[in-house]
């Protein structure tokens, strides 16, 4: 004779039936509750799953049982989640498959409670939420380890974002300065890498094309620079012996004056230059400080510290680029570092300040690199 809802065995209910609660643990609805929150985010589960497994729990009756059996039919499960029966089975299917719930299945398959005389509950056949709440300690491994994840792909994109921004303005500058420049082979690796970079909302992988990015972006600035060379080697001298930036504070006029130019090569303005100007920044990142996403980082967490608005910091973003914005950041806190510790207190207001070196600098007349050699050059004299 078949049996009616019976199941195949898999190895996923054989592992949610080992679970177990600690002796003597009582576990409230609550507690269950927010296990299945924690479930959902750590796995992704799909909306179907997070509301059959939502009423799942609402069911749980707080008893002091050692598993936590549940038995709603599907025919209320279907009533409270407005899933068909269908999609109801389905995703009963699946959480015991994720090791969310293991079935206990009847004699006849059938979901029932097993009740005394009195009407006491002594037991029960349906699903058992016991792996829900023993794996805990799954989840919140889960969700960080997703949020790593994360982040790793945001600093990816950052990082792609800034190689594909220099890449662009390396080429506009070849076509404005050097016009007869052979560059069409860049111009073809740009179009390709530009076709196959993925989009920031979309799903795909950024760091499948960074070093592309970056490579090319090395290509490029190091052929620009060769031309500006005229193809001779031209090592850059330093013939500014001050700095551009004018200290300004809400006492000031806000007026500064339009620093000189000067060029400077088309290398980029390294993490090396950086922490050798800027030592401030070795108080936020540990460790030996290599990457261009480690001065982007350490930019961010400083952004507030300089009390700069999220506006001004998107205003940067969108004149410099994300990485030169950080920089720009960390510059004005050594700034005004180095301001209050020499009693002079010109910066009364570094975040005022920051926003002004932004629109200096969307104007052309604040120069970054050329900063950060006058910075690093008085700290060396």
């Amino acid at each position: 004779m078949v049996q009616t809802g019976g199941r195949p065995l898999t190895r996923a209910a054989l592992a949610g039936k080992r679970r177990a609660l600690d002796d003597g643990r009582t576990v409230t609805r609550k507690e269950l509750s927010a296990s299945a929150r924690e479930a959902a985010k750590a796995l992704g589960l799909r909306p179907s799953l997070r509301l059959v497994l939502s009423e799942l729990v609402a069911t749980w009756g707080e008893q002091e049982w050692s598993r936590l059996i549940v038995w709603p039919s599907n025919e209320y499960l279907v009533s409270r989640t407005g899933l068909s029966e269908r999609a109801v089975r389905y995703a009963l299917r699946d959480l015991v498959g994720l090791e969310i719930i293991a079935p206990k299945d009847s004699a006849n398959g059938k979901r029932y409670a097993i009740r005394s005389r009195d009407g006491t509950i002594l037991d029960a056949f349906g699903f058992d939420l016991t792996p829900l709440y023993a794996r805990r300690g799954d989840w919140a491994l889960a969700i960080q380890a997703r949020a790593e994840a994360r982040e790793r792909r945001r600093r990816a994109f950052d990082l792609v974002t800034m190689h594909r921004r220099a890449v662009a303005e390396a080429m506009q500058a070849f076509a404005t300065r050097y016009p007869d420049a052979t560059v069409t082979d860049l111009a073809e690796a740009q179009a390709s890498l530009d076709a196959t970079t993925p989009d920031r909302r979309g799903a795909g992988d950024p760091e499948l094309v960074l070093e592309a990015w970056g490579e090319l972006r090395r290509m490029v600035e190091d052929r620009f620079y060769a031309a500006g060379c005229d193809g001779n080697t031209c090592p850059h001298v330093e013939t500014e012996k001050g700095s551009p930036t004018e200290a300004w504070s809400k006492d000031s006029s806000g007026k500064a004056d339009a620093p000189r130019r000067i060029e400077l090569p088309m290398a980029g303005v390294s993490p090396a230059l950086v922490v050798e100007a800027c030592p401030v920044v070795r108080d936020l990142v540990s460790g030996d400080i290599r990457d261009e996403h480690q001065i982007l980082d350490a930019g961010r967490t400083l952004r507030a510290t300089i009390g700069a608005h999220p506006s001004a910091w998107a205003e940067a973003c969108a004149a410099m680029g994300p990485y030169e914005a950080a920089v720009l950041v960390l510059v004005v806190a050594q700034l005004h570092d180095e301001d209050v510790g020499s009693g002079r207190n010109r910066i009364r207001n570094p975040g005022g300040y920051f926003r002004r070196l932004v629109r200096l600098a969307g104007e052309g007349r604040y120069q970054l690199g050329t900063e950060l050699l006058a910075m690093r050059r008085r700290r060396m004299t």
